[in-house]
């Protein structure tokens, strides 16, 4: 690697394992790799690589617990929909935030089983000091023998012209995060720390993903069958067809295809879902021990499938290395893919998702877990124009007098401009349309809607 990069990094004070893995990645860079998996490469997978939720799920351990770490990743800002602080700290379900449920998930579960259940946030240099500082609410939450954040990361952004080091005066816009395939390096002297205190099992999962708790089925069928790794999948659906999707190589090891690891020409092939059946939920299970055995014997690094993924900043085309922690999976021998239910999928990458949280269709149970309200089967599908609800604080103005009920809907689409007030019953499949503002409450919605021949009834009727 140049010298440039080493004297940043090392400024920086980052560790020389991240240093040493950083320079595999340039060196695949530098050489011309994209990190590109054709389809020539890979098939989807075989059954024997797949192991179905149903058939494992009385295997329930309670004991487990005290041999179980749970880790959320949350160095997300949520960018994508104008947040500058962590994305967990979002309202999401009864006045209650992510960090909020995430911390009453784990407190709840300590007091039902008497295990002193581990609790670690793999924080970004962004995200760490406010989740900490509000973290603070739940002093029990510290009572844990480590501490409750680690730090993700950062890699140097490289210039596409020469491959460079990318500066720039502030210097925050020279690094990115490393994608959560990170956590293997980041976690260093935890990993040996954690199996020392007789922990063997993580369970990861992204903050934003509520769906995600702790069930000690899964970490029990891993110590019955000698499973070092074990990602949940769900079946794909039309809305996840540009998300990576789960193959296998030609030797029947299990990969993780990423849309930014997939040639141009493969794209097709890639969005079918009847192909490919299933997708990452970003729920993994690992054994600590088969991690650490790995670490020692690559040196102290755990090398992933690159992705090189191309961004302009203040106007210069850089690249930015990055890995996906699911793609451990082609890792380990004897990785399995288990198959869950959506149920175990909530996330909050967009305001649609959000805005089926705040609604009736989900409620907080006692132990504090996101579950789909009694008698709905399916969550309502959520289209939402993105000029008027894309931001998040578009979407609590125009929710701020009150959310629908979603608890009867199957599908809600929104084109045009529409503010909620209280009252409002939507069901079956909905579409609203209006070409101006417009301010509905008090009524139930089916079918297609035309709220502007509406308002402008009601505004004959009432002379204007």
């Amino acid at each position: 690697m140049s010298t440039p990069f080493i004297r940043l990094m090392k400024q920086e004070g980052l560790r020389d394992e991240v240093i040493r893995t950083f320079d595999v990645y340039y060196q695949k860079l530098a050489n011309g790799e994209k990190g590109l998996i054709s389809e020539d490469e890979i098939k989807p997978p075989s059954e024997k690589n797949l192991i179905d939720y149903q058939q494992i799920k009385h295997l329930s351990r309670t004991s487990l617990l005290k041999n179980t770490v749970v880790i959320k990743l949350n160095g997300g800002l949520g960018t994508s929909m104008g947040l500058s602080k962590a994305k967990s700290l979002l309202p999401v379900k009864n006045n209650l935030n992510f960090l909020d449920i995430i911390s009453r998930q784990v407190l709840t579960l300590r007091s039902i089983s008497g295990y002193n259940v581990l609790l670690l946030f793999m924080n970004s240099f962004n995200t760490e000091a406010d989740t900490l500082k509000y973290l603070e609410k739940y002093p029990d939450l510290s009572k844990q023998d480590f501490p409750l954040s680690f730090l993700q990361n950062k890699f140097l952004r490289i210039r596409q012209d020469n491959l460079l080091p990318y500066e720039n005066k502030e210097r925050k816009l020279m690094w990115n995060p490393p994608g959560h395939g990170d956590i293997y390096t980041a976690l260093g002297d935890l990993l040996g720390k954690m199996i020392a205190k007789d922990y063997r099992y993580a369970f990861v999962s992204n903050a934003d993903n509520l769906g995600a708790v702790v069930d000690t089925s899964i970490p029990a069928f891993m110590e019955d069958n000698n499973i070092p790794f074990v990602m949940e999948v769900c079946l794909r659906s039309p809305m996840d067809k540009k998300g990576g999707h789960l193959c296998e190589d030609k030797s029947g090891q299990l990969l993780l295809r990423e849309i930014a690891q997939c040639p141009e020409e493969d794209l097709p092939r890639f969005q079918d879902i009847d192909y490919y059946k299933y997708f990452n939920t970003n729920n993994i299970w690992i054994d600590l021990r088969a991690l650490e055995w790995q670490m020692i014997a690559n040196e102290g690094l755990m090398l992933l499938p690159l992705i090189v993924n191309p961004k302009v900043v203040d106007g210069t085309p850089v690249y930015q290395l990055e890995t996906a922690m699911g793609s451990a999976i082609s890792v380990f021998n004897n990785s399995k893919a288990l198959v869950v239910s959506r149920e175990r999928f909530v996330p909050v990458k967009k305001t649609n998702e959000l805005l089926a949280l705040w609604s009736d269709a989900y409620e907080l149970n006692e132990q504090y877990q996101i579950v789909l309200k009694r008698g709905v089967e399916k969550a309502p599908v959520i289209e939402l124009e993105e000029k008027y609800y894309g931001k998040i604080e578009d979407l609590q103005k125009r929710f701020s007098k009150g959310i629908p009920s979603l608890s009867e809907c199957k599908e809600l689409k929104i084109d045009g401009d529409v503010s909620f007030g209280e009252d409002v019953i939507c069901e079956g499949k909905v579409t609203l349309k209006a070409s101006s503002p417009v301010f509905i409450q008090n009524c139930l919605l089916t079918g297609e809607v035309d709220l502007d021949s509406i308002v402008s009834k009601s505004k004959d009727r009432t002379g204007g």
